[in-house]
This record gives C-alpha cells, structure tokens and sequence, in this order.
C-alpha cells in the first residue's frame, strides 16, 4: 500500500480550514477535470483529487487520516483503527489488496460516482447604444479561459429588440465546467444601454425635446421630428405653449406592449440680430399686449 499525501494533493496546509479545502478542490477540479483537461493523466489527478476531498472534506475521516499521518505508514498488515472505519484485517495471512484509502476507510471512495457538482456561474456586462436596443443586435464575447490555459471561446450573443437597460440575459450552459456528472454553469450578462444625446428613456416610453419657433407654436404647423425608426411628420396645434406635450404612439422601444414617443415642445426665440427684428419685437409688443406672469399676480 502506497502511503498518500491528501493535504499535499490538494496544496493546502495541514491546519487548512473547511473552506480552504473546499476552494483548493473547486480550483483543481476544474484544473485536472477530464472534460477540459485533455492531458495524458488528467484523470488519474482528477481521481486522486476526489479521494483527498472525500477524506478533508469529512471532519470524522480527516480524524481518522490525520491519526494515522502522524503515526506515519503502518503498511496493510493491520488497520490501524479497528473496524470503526473499516474491516480491519481478519486475516493476516492473506494477501491485502485495498489500496490507500481502503486500508483506512474499508472501501473504495464512492465520491466519483455520487458526488456532482455544477459549474460556477459566470456574469459580463454589455453596453450597447439605444439605437441597438431598439433593433436588437448581436454582439461577440470572449468566455474566461480554463485555469492554466490561455483564453477562452467565443460565444455570439443575441440582444433581442426591446431590451431595456439592466436588463439580464441567461445564457444555459456557457458557465464554468461542471464536476462529477453536475450541470454546467450559466452565463449572465447584464445589459447597459448608453445615454443617448438627444433621447431619454423611461420603461419602454422614449422622450424627446422637440425645439420649436414661436409663429410655429401660436399658428400650428406641421414639423419633423427625429424618432429610432427614422423621421416623422408631427402636427402642432395653434396655440401651442412651451412644455406642452404631444404623443407620437407605439414609437417607443418595442415590446408585447410597444412603448410611445413624447414630444416636449420649447419654444426658441430668434435673437434680433438686425434693427427691422427689433422693430419688429416692438410692433408685437404694441400689438399684442401680454403680461406670461400674470398669473404669479406680478
């Protein structure tokens, strides 16, 4: 029987606590796992490994090897703990053939076959421009790369029209490798819609501040406005006012309940660069006498 070092396999220290153990596992499982690592004894490692977390892992059994480790090999002749653990050696005459772990635990470590454990979830952020989220897009990823190897493989990921930001994306089975027979892990990205310069977002309703002129807003006219789809034609009423809003429907992100377009419209007034503008600012003074403050009672 060859004496086996359970605390050296896993490259923790022999005061090594629970957790350690369990993320020097996690590390090397992934590292040694036949699944990804295609060298020669990869899974003559990946064995070994699971036999020394089997043992770590169970305060009982890490009792057990650490009573024998510091009694240093006592070869297969006799258990050194009874049947406690295992059944002993009834016969000394006979030829032993347990391994390691047998002569402690009388058995073969079942953890291979019964223990699974799924991949780790991996998470990424995306930033996409407001435009994208309206059309939808598809965007390149880089996956992380197994421990001890460069890189990772490439994954296209479908952002779907409509998408709001913050919004996640699952994407089944593009996580970390999983161990033991478990299911692999899940890719989440987070999507991060830009701000846009003229456009504000709320839900799936867009906004946007549509400059007009004052003879636009007290006679009414018909105006362009810039919208994700492209231009349309907006009427503006006579008698329009300066933060008034008007609706442009399901022009907003789309959706099983598309949203809608507002329009906030600010009247701009032209500077009197020339001395008829400025006569002209005069006449409509005298002609149309107008007190905007009158209902502040000044």
């Amino acid at each position: 029987m060859d004496y086996k070092d359970y605390y050296k396999i896993m490259g923790v220290s022999r005061d090594a606590d629970e957790k350690e153990i369990k993320m020097a596992y996690r590390r090397l499982a992934r590292k040694y796992h036949p699944d990804i690592n295609k060298e020669a004894n990869a899974e003559d490692k990946f064995k070994e490994l699971g036999e020394a977390y089997e043992v770590l892992k169970d305060p009982k059994k890490r009792k057990v090897y650490d009573q024998y480790d510091r009694g240093g090999p006592q070869g297969p002749a006799s258990h050194p703990f009874g049947d406690e653990f295992g059944s002993g050696n009834p016969n000394a005459n006979q030829q032993y053939s347990y391994d390691f772990f047998e002569s402690l635990f009388g058995g073969a470590p079942h953890f291979h076959q019964q223990r699974r454990q799924a991949g780790a979830d991996f998470r990424g952020d995306i930033n996409i421009s407001l435009e994208e989220a309206y059309q939808g897009c598809v965007r390149e990823l880089q996956l992380p790369g197994v421990e001890g190897k460069q890189g990772g493989s490439k994954i296209k990921v479908k952002i779907p029209a409509g998408v709001s930001s913050l919004q996640q994306i699952r994407l089944a089975g593009q996580g970390g490798a999983a161990v033991g027979g478990g299911a692999p892990g899940n890719l989440y990205i987070t999507i991060h819609v830009d701000k846009h310069p003229i456009f504000d977002v709320k839900d799936k309703d867009i906004y946007v501040t549509l400059p007009i002129a004052p003879w636009e807003a007290a006679l009414g006219s018909t105006v362009q406005v810039p919208t994700l789809k492209g231009k349309v034609d907006l009427k503006i009423p006579p008698d329009s006012q300066g933060g008034q809003t008007l609706r442009l429907k399901q022009r907003g992100l789309p959706g099983k309940v598309p949203g809608d377009q507002y329009v906030i419209l600010k009247i701009v007034t032209p500077r009197p660069n020339t001395e008829s503008a400025k006569a002209l600012y005069k006449r409509m003074a005298e002609e149309m006498p107008f007190n905007p403050r009158e209902t502040m009672g000044v």
